[in-house]
């Protein structure tokens, strides 16, 4: 990114470069926002590449898969490289057309990517598999050496959970839950919900400690307001006090 940048004069490089960094730092936690300053980098300086990419998972972040797509084709028209095909694949996903990724999968472009980039195909091959309909066929897609492989990889996690939620959701639970298993033994930064699909398999329900907290909470505020209330009742108001005044006049006279 820094040498693409370099094209450019020293005051807009730096202004481009701040809102991609804002991009990347925001992507995950606040998207609408990365997206924002997606489409200011985008305004500076639409002709860089890095720009187009960043604008592109800024889009797809939010779900504008049809602008993502658009962005990421620029981004490699310019560069002429292969890395973005799965997540271009997964936008026609997103934009209701599984039949296109599907073909993307079996593109010869496929082949030019990295282990990692394969994987990600596959991911997405079986997506648009279960997009269709297909479940038996999603779950065949997963099947690979890198499923079946010990050695943890960033992204075997990821590969596993989807295979284990394909087996359950063709109703296999016993594999599920000996895949979702694998899913937590490799998943050391708990990047996936695996351990609680996990624990939903083995029938364990979680209790919500904070919510019964605020119903304890509730419900003696609920008793108090009850309790003041009925002392209110009980206490004579002025009007009774007055008239009981007067009849003690009314006595002595």
């Amino acid at each position: 990114m820094q040498q693409e940048l370099q094209s450019l004069p020293k005051g807009l490089a730096e202004d481009v470069a701040r809102n991609l960094v804002m991009v990347a730092n925001l992507l995950d936690e606040d998207p609408e926002q990365a997206y924002a300053y997606s489409r200011i980098a985008l305004r500076l300086a639409s002709r860089v590449a890095a720009v187009r990419e960043a604008a592109g998972f800024a889009a797809y972040a939010n779900q504008k898969y049809s602008e993502a797509l658009a962005e990421f084709r620029a981004a490699r028209r310019m560069t002429g490289s292969v890395e973005l095909w799965p997540v271009m694949a997964d936008c026609e996903r997103g934009m209701g057309r599984p039949e296109k990724a599907l073909d993307m999968a079996g593109a010869p472009e496929v082949q030019k990517l990295d282990k990692a980039g394969q994987v990600e195909m596959r991911l997405v091959a079986a997506g648009a598999r279960r997009d269709m309909d297909q479940i038996d066929a999603a779950i065949v897609t997963l099947q690979s050496s890198e499923l079946a492989s010990n050695s943890v990889q960033p992204w075997t996690a990821r590969l596993r959970y989807a295979y284990a939620d394909a087996l359950l959701a063709a109703g296999r639970e016993d594999e599920a839950r000996e895949w979702f298993a694998k899913v937590v033994e490799s998943d050391k930064d708990g990047s996936t919900d695996a351990s609680d699909r996990l624990a939903e398999l083995d029938g364990v329900e979680f209790v919500d400690a904070l919510a019964d907290e605020e119903d304890e909470l509730g419900a003696v505020s609920a008793d108090e307001a009850a309790s003041d209330e009925a002392v209110a009742d009980e206490t004579p108001g002025d009007e009774a006090s007055g008239d009981d005044d007067k009849a003690s006049d009314d006595d002595k006279a």
